[in-house]
């Protein structure tokens, strides 16, 4: 079942609840719901971690485990979604999105030279942020649609493989119950 993939590697609710660093949040850690491990948690939890792991600012975390606060699904995997943009993938991830946000607004592309300075993010941050902003957005919503609906699917049809094989066990094993017929 998915619920044991899942468990087995993410960390147990009351490691949370006495974790330091979130103490600040006080009864919402404490919340059952944060820590669920069933379709319909997982499956929000993936859309929250993907959208999150999309938007281009800094802060990632705090968005995907507020947010995963909001609609009550699974915090620790919200959370741990979000390195889908690491400090490797993260410079191709958002150029890409760059350029779908271009592609919508229609506006041209851009020759992308960064300088490092104040002027530089002063006359480009204008012309790159609203495209990438657009596209990081959009990308994270379809993504994560399809990250949640992925799980939906998967789940429903791992539950479906588990009862059909439990059903073929027990109509392979004798009933030790049932009465032999008399065959005459």
């Amino acid at each position: 079942m998915p619920k044991k993939f899942f468990k087995q590697y993410l960390p147990s609710p009351k490691h949370h609840a006495e974790h330091r660093a979130l103490k600040w949040l006080g009864p919402l850690v404490k919340d059952p719901y944060l820590f669920h491990l069933n379709r319909h948690s997982v499956s929000l939890a993936f859309f929250v971690g993907i959208f999150s792991a999309f938007i281009p600012v800094p802060g990632q975390t705090i968005i995907a485990a507020l947010l995963a606060l909001l609609v009550r699904c699974n915090l620790p995997l919200s959370v741990i979604l979000i390195w889908i943009t690491n400090p490797l993938t993260m410079t191709p991830i958002f150029i890409l999105t760059h350029q779908l946000g271009s592609w919508i607004l229609g506006s041209p592309p851009i020759d992308f030279h960064v300088h490092m300075t104040w002027e530089w993010f002063n006359e480009q941050g204008k012309s790159l942020l609203l495209p990438l902003l657009l596209g990081s957005l959009l990308t994270g919503l379809i993504l994560g649609a399809l990250g949640y609906l992925a799980i939906q699917g998967l789940w429903r049809w791992t539950v479906v493989r588990n009862w059909r094989a439990r059903r073929r066990a027990r109509q392979a094993t004798p009933d030790p119950f049932e009465q032999p017929r008399n065959r005459r």
